[in-house]
């Protein structure tokens, strides 16, 4: 089976309320129908980092959240994630206004994870800086997971 990065993002269309935003809560009603079958079809890896973010705000919010990473598996923020995120954003694949962003990068590539599912087209799935991550894990001898969204597993033709 392949393995996913669940980026903080998909954890937070997973849980809560709808959303008023048809865009946003197509978004949710997709990552929804995707986690259904997610951890039967891929291994699922969170971080400390995500486990953090997902504690954030609002208690009730907070505690939904990490519900639903129990059991999955935790990876570790090392030195070696925090130098290639710093690697990531001095070559400005990510904005140094989001060292978050570029840790969650890292730990995907350094783990060996095939993909890292986010909702984040802003500073992580951005196709105008995709070569820039590639081209940073290619310099560090590590090569980067496939960025995509929980909508682009969910039609994945792989043989997880």
């Amino acid at each position: 089976m392949k393995s996913i990065y669940l980026e903080t993002t998909v954890v937070g269309h997973i849980a809560g309320r709808l959303h008023p935003v048809a865009t946003v809560l197509a978004r949710q009603q997709v990552t929804r129908q995707w986690w259904e079958s997610a951890s039967d079809r891929y291994f699922l890896f969170v971080s400390d980092l995500v486990i953090a973010e997902c504690g954030d705000g609002d208690e009730d919010a907070a505690s939904e959240r990490l519900n639903i990473l129990e059991g999955i598996d935790v990876l570790q923020t090392t030195a070696i994630a925090n130098e290639l995120a710093a690697s990531l954003i001095e070559a400005h694949a990510v904005p140094k206004s989001e060292p978050r962003d570029a840790l969650h990068i890292a730990l995907a590539a350094i783990n060996g994870i095939d993909y890292l599912a986010t909702w984040n087209f802003k500073h992580i799935m951005n196709p105008s800086t995709q070569h820039l991550i590639d081209a940073v894990c290619r310099n560090a001898g590590i090569e980067s997971a496939v960025i995509c969204t929980p909508e682009q597993l969910l039609v994945t033709y792989d043989d997880p």
